[in-house]
């Protein structure tokens, strides 16, 4: 493996997005190669700044830096900007002819109303990428509106599946739909920059939580379709509501265990549990009549785990038939669990002012890319002179003269002294 081989290296990737689905993309784009440069808004940048955990220190809360912020945009530069100023705006432009992505999270009308949109933008560039990420589109009745990941789950039909039958139904308590969108934004850039290196044109791309959500939907949509009112999914709260067995089945007091039993696997089941009578059950003697008795099949396989000295000795005897079996871990137990640390799944990262602290690892494994161990989040700003050095070749009265206009903002702490910020540190 050779960390030096091409992957994303040598292409420049303008990050214009705030909270989880852009910051996923773009994060996904950095950490295979990438030069990622975030745009952040000024005064405070990232809004996803002031979420997660700041540091302990009570004198270092201020600063711009928190483990949500790490999580979403480390092997990222930042650069903070003031785009309601003529010449924040210049600068952007600026960046864009010396780029080749562009991601966006912004309510569609934003970046037009800015003078950014795609067709703004592909004037000055011609071969740059833009990635727009959104909640339902940038087309359509539900183009305008706000929303986050929660309204994607709803509009999509994913939330009304989820719940107890006799309860309403559940929120989801994390952003699936925003992590999986900038999955997929990230992997539509990927295809879009190969097409690009064919044929030389670029392109706009639109992702939306809404679309991938919809595209989570497994059997339901071509039922629903087919069969009209005669079909609802309904909410089986810790069954699949196919049957199978499937589902989440209670061992021992809160110890839970997830199992999911096909057709052609019934037969192993039955064995493990020692109940032959139950293949000649007419409740049980086919698929369509597990899914119709769930409940009363639940009865009886937790009667059954419920026989075990422990869910270890009743998982032990699933897997010794190899019907498909996990612990239902808590968040604490798959953090710690050896599977996931030894393949970087979970991931100790250090932060020089908040500590150090686990995050997700990549979840893509390259044979030929070795992703970096060491990774850093920037505090607001604070590749400020980098970037407008490096790649717009301004000086330092031209740089220092931003920043008492306000075009440009950082992360105050960045100006206090080096070993005043880690005796604070030291001190928490």
């Amino acid at each position: 493996m050779n960390s030096k081989l091409p992957m994303l290296k040598g292409y420049r990737v303008l990050d214009f997005t705030q909270f989880v689905a852009g910051p996923t993309c773009t994060r996904i784009l950095a950490e295979s190669g990438a030069e990622v440069i975030k745009l952040e808004l000024a005064p405070f940048g990232d809004r996803g700044r002031v979420a997660g955990d700041k540091p302990r220190d009570k004198s270092l809360r201020g600063t711009s830096q928190s483990t949500y912020y790490f999580q979403h945009n480390h092997s990222k530069k930042s650069f903070g900007v003031d785009i309601k100023q003529q010449r924040g705006l210049e600068l952007v432009k600026a960046l864009v002819l010396k780029s080749d992505v562009l991601v966006e999270n912004f309510s569609p009308g934003v970046m037009a109303r800015a003078g950014l949109s795609f067709d703004d933008l592909s004037q000055i560039n011609p071969k740059l990428i833009m990635c727009s990420i959104s909640l339902a589109g940038q087309t359509g009745p539900l183009s305008n509106k706000p929303g986050f990941d929660y309204m994607g789950a709803a509009y999509a039909g994913i939330t009304s599946a989820i719940g107890e039958g006799d309860r309403g139904p559940a929120q989801l308590p994390m952003a699936i739909g925003d992590s999986a969108t900038g999955v997929t934004a990230a992997m539509s850039i990927g295809f879009a920059l190969l097409h690009r290196e064919r044929t030389g044109e670029g392109q706009y791309i639109e992702c939306s939580l809404v679309d991938t959500y919809f595209n989570m939907h497994e059997v339901n949509i071509p039922k629903s379709s087919l069969r009209g009112s005669s079909f609802h999914p309904k909410r089986m709260g810790s069954l699949h509501p196919d049957g199978g067995p499937t589902g989440v089945f209670r061992c021992k007091g809160e110890d839970f265990i997830a199992i999911m039993v096909m057709p052609h696997q019934w037969q192993r089941m039955i064995k493990i549990m020692n109940m032959p009578e139950l293949a000649d059950d007419q409740r049980f003697n086919n698929p369509r009549a597990r899914r119709d008795n769930n409940e009363a099949l639940k009865d009886i396989i937790e009667r059954w785990l419920g026989g075990f000295e422990s869910r270890d000795a009743a998982i032990a005897a699933l897997e010794a038939e190899r019907v498909p079996c996990a612990p239902v871990l808590s968040l604490h137990e798959a953090m710690s669990h050896p599977h996931l640390r030894e393949r970087g799944t979970v991931r100790r990262v250090k932060d020089e002012i908040i500590g150090e602290f686990d995050i997700p690892g990549m979840a893509a494994k390259f044979s030929r890319w070795e992703c970096p161990e060491d990774v850093v989040a920037d505090r607001l700003g604070e590749h400020n002179e980098e970037v407008l050095r490096d790649l717009l070749s301004l000086t330092d009265e031209e740089i220092a003269r931003l920043y008492v206009d306000k075009t440009i903002v950082r992360d105050p702490f960045l100006d206090a002294p080096a070993n005043e910020s880690s005796d604070q540190q030291d001190e928490s």
